[in-house]
């Protein structure tokens, strides 16, 4: 409204004026120049007084439009996938809310408002790729607050830890995430009623969870990603039934939808992790591979971790298969340092990590992922068991960040959960080995006495960098790792 009427003021103003100079110049109007010219400047302070009252009120209306830019992410991202929309235009928002998810080639992040105020543009629509330090949406903030021209907020699961935002509940301050709130209320759970055991009592993702195993005695189901085993059964005795025809008028069961092919062709960008798989990928043919396969009995492991599963499960984690063979790997690389290494760019040094960052490759929603248990070497089984129910969590719900993602040092893959028995494991540059590990089989095998027994055989495919990496290296290694696991009680000896 105030841009109309500015626009209608200003071309009577500019009509005025030309009417003006067109009497002024004629020689029968001369003598009365000086009474139009003092008519039109009375004119114009008027319309100058309307305009500005017009202004004024345009202002008492409304507030000023922010530019609300996406920050810098970090880890020298340039662009992220807008993945979704938290907010439409219209929509009020306060500080802390949540504005968007976006996905980079590394994480996805959400971004959060700094201002109190209402969303008047989206500059971009789903799926489409924004830019770091360009405008991500306007919001007009309301009018007599502070403006305060800062970047906008970005939460990662990482920074969840760090970063609080307060919530008035029974007369007390709750401190908790806008992704630790929006958990709670997704289950249902008043944060006044939870004990939070971050720094200043602030409530935690693990906090939730943890309410939440208390309730219903078990955590959140967590995606299958861990394999289990499977014994066959015992063959059936009673024949099979005769197949009995469909009465008329009842419905044959559902039948599973054939893949339907459109005839076209489609075309389109590379986004989010298949950009980063394209370029990890691409990195990883410059590595000379060396393969080496075996096959494990895990025959005492799986009576032993039968015992275990039910002591785990009443403490609330459950037990698999992976953190035994985690800890194997870093007692193994206790022994033989540089399989958890890196090697430079100029292949001039070898640097040797500290930690154990063993990484596990995840088949989710989002693509493949590979987090990382950090410092192995420090954790027991269990607590081995703990990171992985929590990084299974996190990769079902699609918020594993950067500091789950970032700093593996060695690699293992369970592409037996979902099948196969051997595999080539593809290098994740700059770690220098990684496993793959096939799908547990129960099959006969000759014990010590010669006779024919059932064993529960693994086969484990391991690739290393043969730049650094010789084949008896990896043999032993292989060697040792198996050995914990064919005799998990041995592992008692080495643990700390």
């Amino acid at each position: 409204m105030a841009a109309v009427t500015r626009g209608s003021f200003s071309a009577l103003r500019l009509l005025l004026t030309q009417q003006y100079r067109r009497r002024c110049f004629r020689p029968q109007n001369l003598r009365y120049n000086r009474n139009l010219h003092l008519s039109a400047s009375r004119w114009d302070r008027s319309l100058q007084m309307v305009g500005a009252r017009a202004l004024h009120t345009a202002i008492a209306r409304r507030g000023s439009i922010v530019q609300f830019k996406l920050s810098d992410i970090g880890e020298g991202i340039m662009e992220v996938t807008v993945k979704e929309w938290y907010v439409k235009e219209g929509d009020k928002v306060s500080q802390f809310d949540s504005i968007c998810e976006v996905q980079s080639d590394k994480a996805s992040v959400t971004i959060t408002s700094r201002y109190d105020g209402v969303i008047r543009k989206l500059y971009y629509d789903v799926d489409g790729t924004a830019l770091v330090g360009k405008p991500l949406v306007d919001i007009e903030t309301e009018s007599g607050s502070e403006l305060n021209q800062e970047e906008d907020v970005v939460e990662t699961p990482a920074m969840a830890r760090e970063e609080h935002t307060h919530q008035e509940i029974k007369g007390h301050k709750t401190q908790a995430t806008p992704a630790v709130r929006r958990l709670a209320m997704e289950n249902n759970i008043k944060l006044s009623e939870v004990v939070g055991t971050g720094k200043d009592g602030r409530i935690l993702k693990e906090d939730i969870l943890n309410f939440l195993a208390k309730q219903t005695g078990a955590i959140l189901p967590p995606a299958p990603h861990f394999q289990e085993i499977q014994t066959p059964g015992p063959a059936p005795t009673a024949p099979a039934p005769k197949p009995v025809s469909t009465p008329v008028g009842v419905k044959p069961p559902p039948t599973a939808p054939k893949p339907v092919f459109t005839g076209k062709d489609v075309t389109e960008p590379l986004k989010g992790f298949h950009k980063a798989m394209v370029k990890t990928m691409t990195a990883a043919l410059k590595i000379p591979h060396f393969g080496y396969c075996d096959e494990v009995d895990l025959s005492r492991l799986v009576l032993l971790r039968s015992e275990l599963k039910a002591v785990a499960e009443r403490r609330g984690v459950k037990l698999s298969y992976m953190p035994f063979f985690i800890k194997a790997a870093s007692l193994g690389l206790l022994h033989y340092p540089i399989l958890n290494s890196s090697l430079d760019e100029g292949c001039q040094n070898i640097t040797y990590k500290a930690s154990h960052n063993i990484g596990l490759a995840m088949d989710t929603s989002q693509g493949l992922l590979v987090p990382n248990v950090k410092n192995v070497q420090l954790l027991s089984v269990f607590e081995i068991a703990q990171e992985l129910n929590r990084l299974q969590t996190l990769g079902a719900a699609g918020q594993l960040g950067q500091a789950e993602l970032m700093g593996g040092t060695f690699t293992l893959s369970n592409i037996g959960s979902i099948g196969g028995t051997y595999a080539k494991p593809v290098i994740l540059p700059p770690e220098v080995a990684i496993g793959a590990l096939g799908k547990i089989q129960v099959l006969p095998r000759f014990d010590s006495d010669g006779q024919v027994t059932r064993a529960h055989i693994m086969k484990v495919s391991w690739s290393a960098d043969h730049r650094i990496i010789d084949g008896a290296t990896m043999c032993r290694f292989s060697n040792l790792w198996r050995e914990y696991l064919e005799n998990p009680a041995s592992m008692v000896l080495d643990l700390k």
